[in-house]
């Protein structure tokens, strides 16, 4: 267990929301905190005041709350946690959005680390997998609702037919860079091409040899680059993501 779970469910809400409101406003106040958790005013104070207690805040009544470096840690590994629970809910599961998001929220305080992790893993393996993707949540979907069993061939043929059809189109093309890529492509790394420092932090985030990777926003002028990898929301520069191969997914 992290150390991030010596905290009470609650106090990981506060944490989540403070990050979550930082990233969209550019600043968090606890009027923001009581309304998007639905508490009272002071159920926060008492809130911020245990958080900063532990050093995860910096919170002074009447001012701003920002997070210190260990809180700012924390948050991201809470928010990874229900958004990959989100993912697997309503990606793999075939959830409704909404009820998805109530049960990542409930879920996210007491999963363990290494499931989350093996939860990414099987979340990647479906969207590489050529009898995976929307069809296999759609076959779920089908028997989930009828009880049913498909009939095999229908399922396997014509996942065999859309991986001999893949390999044809890709055949005799060269891969390319993660900096070509654009929003919503997904590609699998090949290999980095970057050695040092940079390619021991590519490693760290997540980016290595066999990793699903999925392009969710470019800037205009192609620099920075948004993607998810591992449930982890990165931004690339556009000069480390051309040292990125790739093939599409």
């Amino acid at each position: 267990m992290n150390a991030g779970r010596e905290l009470s469910a609650s106090l990981e809400d506060y944490l989540e929301a403070i990050f979550c409101i930082i990233a969209a406003k550019g600043v968090a106040h606890a009027k923001d905190i009581a309304k998007r958790l639905r508490v009272t005013a002071s159920s926060v104070t008492g809130g911020l005041q245990a958080l900063a207690k532990k050093n995860y805040i910096r919170y002074t009544p009447y001012e701003a709350v920002t997070l210190t470096s260990e809180g700012e840690k924390l948050a991201k590994d809470v928010v990874r946690r229900h958004q990959i629970l989100k993912d697997f809910f309503t990606n793999v599961l075939a959830v409704d959005e909404k009820l998805a998001n109530e049960g990542a929220c409930k879920v996210e305080h007491s999963i363990p680390p290494p499931i989350v992790e093996k939860l990414v893993s099987f979340m990647e393996f479906v969207e590489i997998c050529p009898r995976g993707g929307q069809q296999l949540v759609d076959g779920f979907r089908h028997y989930h609702k009828t009880g049913s069993k498909e009939n095999c061939k229908r399922c396997i043929v014509p996942s065999l037919e859309k991986l001999k059809k893949g390999k044809s189109k890709t055949k005799g093309k060269a891969n390319m860079t993660l900096a070509g890529l654009k929003p919503k492509q997904k590609a699998v790394v090949i290999r980095i091409e970057r050695r040092g420092p940079i390619s021991r932090r590519l490693a760290d985030m997540g980016i290595g040899r066999g990793a699903l990777v999925d392009v969710e926003r470019v800037a205009p002028l192609g620099d920075p680059i948004v993607v998810k990898v591992k449930g982890y929301h990165l931004s690339l520069r556009k000069e480390d993501a051309a040292g990125i191969i790739v093939s599409i997914d």
